[in-house]
C-alpha cells in the first residue's frame, strides 16, 4: 500500500478484497484510489467540497456531490459491504443520528475522529484555558469545522446507547499505534470498526 495517513492505512489494512464502500467525505479520493488499485474494491464516494471531488473524479473514482448530513438517506439499505466516515464524524450536525444512517445502508462502518480528551488538550485547556491548536487540530476554534468534541469514551458510550458492536478498535498517538489501555487520555486520534448487532 502507499503511504495514507495513518488512519487511512488502518482502514485500507482492514476493508477486505472485492468489498462495496461508499466513503463519505472523501476527500480527493485518496483511499478510494487506494483500495480500488491494491484490494479491487467498488469504492463510491460523497463528498461536499467541489474541488476535491474534481480531483477524485480526475483520477477516475465514482463521487457525488453532497452533504453527510442530509444525503445519506438518498441511499438504499445494505447498498454497500463498508461505509466509512474518517475525521468528519465531529464535523456533523447530530453524529448519533449519522452512526445509525452508515449502519442503515452498510452492515458495517469505520469510523474515526480525532479525540478531543488527549492529554495534550487536556493540558492545554487547564494551564491555558484555551482550545487547543494541535497537529490533528490545527485551527483556532473559530475556524475549526469541527461542532462536536468527541472523546473515546463518548463514542463508545453512543454505540453502546444505541446497541451497536465495535468489531475493532486502532489507537494512534502521533501517527503510531497505540495500545487500548488509556486511550482515552493517551489517543490522539480512534478507529473503530462498528456493526449492527
Amino acid at each position: 500500500m502507499s503511504a495514507l495517513r495513518p488512519d487511512l492505512g488502518i482502514i485500507a489494512d482492514a476493508v477486505p478484497a472485492r468489498s462495496r464502500i461508499l466513503d463519505i467525505g472523501c476527500g480527493d479520493g485518496t483511499l478510494m484510489a487506494e483500495l480500488r488499485a491494491h484490494k479491487q474494491v467498488d469504492a463510491r464516494g460523497l463528498e461536499i467540497d467541489p474541488v476535491a471531488i474534481e480531483a477524485a473524479m480526475a483520477q477516475g473514482l465514482s463521487v457525488v456531490q453532497g452533504d453527510v448530513n442530509h444525503d445519506l438517506a438518498d441511499y438504499p439499505g445494505d447498498a454497500f459491504d463498508y461505509a466509512i466516515l474518517s475525521q468528519t464524524l465531529q464535523t456533523t450536525e447530530r453524529p448519533d443520528l449519522i452512526i445509525g444512517e452508515l449502519l442503515r445502508i452498510a452492515p458495517r462502518a469505520f469510523v474515526s475522529f480525532p479525540n478531543f480528551a488527549h492529554w495534550r488538550v487536556r493540558l492545554n485547556l487547564l494551564w491555558r484555558g484555551r482550545m487547543p491548536v494541535t497537529r490533528l487540530l490545527p485551527v483556532a476554534w473559530y475556524e475549526t469545522p469541527n461542532i462536536h468534541h468527541v472523546t473515546v469514551s463518548d463514542f463508545r458510550d453512543l454505540v453502546r446507547a444505541q446497541g451497536i458492536r465495535v468489531e475493532r478498535a486502532w489507537y494512534l498517538s502521533g501517527d503510531k499505534p497505540t495500545s487500548d489501555a488509556a486511550a482515552s487520555w493517551r489517543a490522539e486520534h480512534a478507529i473503530f470498526l462498528i456493526s449492527r448487532t
